[in-house]
């Protein structure tokens, strides 16, 4: 099964020196939004199934293509339960997510969070007498950075990561009417990413601890209904395949080397091996250095290796031509 996700990021408020939508070559690169996350690989993918049906495939190939992998890895769940419906389910997945055509045996789990604080509401010039929701929002945030920081020097740690240990974000911060009103609401998004042997909610366990013993008491002595809820937005879990795997050798075959590694952002991945129990590899085009950022691009060598990669699986699936 060849897969990959349609959606791309937004491009509102990046500095593009051509319209995203339009792909220009240029030097050796194609530009434009999702040459590299993972359009490229989609493409050479489809443009290969032709082929495919000429040589005489004696090993059927599935493509799988979701929507709204961008937002929490929606739409490849609905995927997942006709994959569960089959009587015969593919024998190995590759997510052709950007990685320089490496093998990737392992990345991290996800889960992204909302957090509101409810404060209480008081003219500024009585600060004392209300309950500043952006403040104890700052509070919890500052905590979680020392976390983050925590784990950063003391792990655990994974080598084979790019980004060896698990790592707290926080993204999005918003509360606050007017400058003389302590504010009586605040919300902040963050996110987790751990190593695929650990748990989020090892770590959220903390964070709600600190909550509850040290920042609610405190909220509460001047208004009972101020304090936190925290809800999960999204959540994807973390990929790790055994790397003697048959599937891992294939792939490696295809990939024309010996070697894997381990990423730290996520795919979809994790959800075709752990909810659909499909053994599944991340191998695809381009760099995700390059990904989500204005002028994307890819380079064209990193397309050529692609097809070459569908050159070595067509000498496997299909009969002699």
């Amino acid at each position: 099964m060849l897969s990959g996700h349609t959606d791309v990021v937004p491009v509102d408020g990046q500095d593009w020196n051509n319209n995203p939508f339009n792909v220009v070559e240029k030097d050796g690169r194609l530009y434009g939004r999702g040459t590299c996350d993972m359009k490229s690989f989609i493409a050479v993918a489809l443009a290969y199934a032709p082929k495919f049906l000429e040589r005489g495939l004696e090993t059927p190939i599935h493509l799988a293509f979701s929507y709204d992998e961008e937002i929490g890895c929606i739409g490849v769940r609905r995927l997942i339960d006709v994959i569960n419906g089959m009587a015969i389910k593919p024998k190995l997945c590759i997510v052709g997510e950007p990685t320089d055509m490496r093998v990737i045996i392992a990345h991290k789990g996800k889960t992204s969070y909302r957090c509101t604080v409810r404060g209480f509401e008081a003219h500024s010039s009585l600060a004392p007498h209300g309950v500043n929701a952006i403040e104890f929002a700052a509070e919890l945030i500052a905590y979680m950075k020392i976390m983050a920081r925590r784990i950063a020097k003391d792990g655990p740690f994974d080598p084979l990561f790019d980004v060896p240990h698990t790592t707290l974000h926080t993204g999005i911060v918003n509360g606050g009417t007017a400058l003389n009103i302590v504010p009586k609401e605040c919300y902040f998004e963050f996110e987790i990413r751990y190593l695929p042997d650990q748990r989020a909610e090892t770590y959220l366990d903390k964070i709600e601890a600190f909550i509850r013993d040290e920042l609610e008491p405190e909220m509460k002595l001047i208004s009972d209904t101020a304090g936190f809820e925290i809800t999960v937005k999204s959540a994807m879990p973390g990929l790790n395949i055994n790397p003697g795997d048959d599937a891992v050798n294939f792939v490696k075959a295809l990939a024309g080397q010996n070697d894997h590694a381990k990423v730290a952002f996520g795919t979809e991945a994790g959800l075709f091996q752990q909810s659909a129990g499909v053994p599944t590899v991340v191998c695809g085009p381009g760099s995700i250095n390059q990904a989500h950022k204005p002028n994307e691009f890819i380079e064209k060598s990193q397309i050529v290796k692609c097809e070459a990669f569908m050159d070595r699986l067509m000498e496997q699936v299909c009969g002699i031509s």
